[in-house]
């Protein structure tokens, strides 16, 4: 089954799966803002630094296998595998586009 995303969300989860840094980080506005593990990361130089731990630690591949618009967000149920416990484990990415099509907020749950 094919998943439609938003266009930035589908080079988000391209760049994802073949762990391109630079490449998830254009995905999202200047001053975006996200919260994952229980911590919050603001502007694009902190989301870099969180995607290079994140991509070192867990290596993850991220398959979205659901979309719906919730309010103003993208939630997306994404199907996450990689080194850490309970993999694979299906997790809920909350995106909040902004004006210029970028992710202006992420949650994942």
């Amino acid at each position: 089954m094919t998943v439609h995303l938003p266009p930035v969300l589908d080079r988000y989860f391209a760049a994802q799966n073949v762990h391109d840094i630079e490449a998830m980080v254009a995905c999202f506005a200047p001053n975006a803002a996200v919260r994952d593990e229980g911590r919050d990361i603001i502007g694009t130089q902190a989301v870099r630094i969180w995607k290079m731990e994140t991509s070192d630690k867990y290596r993850i591949a991220a398959e979205p296998i659901a979309c719906r618009r919730e309010d103003d967000y993208t939630v997306v149920t994404v199907k996450v595998s990689g080194s850490f416990p309970g993999s694979p484990a299906n997790l809920t990415y909350r995106f909040g586009l902004s004006a210029d099509g970028l992710i202006g907020t992420l949650e994942v749950r």
